[in-house]
């Protein structure tokens, strides 16, 4: 219980501090680099790596064996879920669908460099 409360208050905090960064980007600096779906994608993230983080979580607890399979198998379910995500999306009619694409990635990478962070602070203690 103690790591699920440490996963969310770090991704609560990584949030807090990338939509500081994206409103600081969207309203003083240069307004046209944030599209307009971008709260949206971080809605999106948000949810997605809590959930995977909570299920990811929960399969380590039943079988430490597999760990490699299941952070793996966390990490494609990110991936296929972002992709039907941006399918959606351009489905709706999203404007300006470059601008989308890459704001998309850029969050998608930083959640990824978060998922891979939390990771290696993971299995840190279990190589001993």
């Amino acid at each position: 219980m103690k790591a699920i409360k440490i996963l969310t208050l770090k991704l609560i905090l990584l949030s807090l501090l990338l939509g500081g960064v994206i409103y600081v980007i969207q309203q003083y600096i240069k307004p046209a680099w944030i599209h307009e779906s971008m709260w949206t994608i971080m809605a999106f993230f948000i949810i997605l790596t809590w959930i995977t983080g909570m299920f990811t979580h929960y399969l380590l607890q039943l079988s430490k064996e597999n760990s490699v399979s299941i952070l793996l198998g966390g990490i494609g379910l990110r991936l296929l879920s972002s992709i039907g995500f941006v399918a959606v999306m351009l489905m709706l009619g999203v404007e300006n669908i470059i601008l989308f694409i890459v704001n998309f990635f850029i969050v998608y990478f930083l959640y990824l460099l978060f998922d891979i962070y939390m990771l290696i602070a993971n299995l840190r203690p279990n190589s001993r």
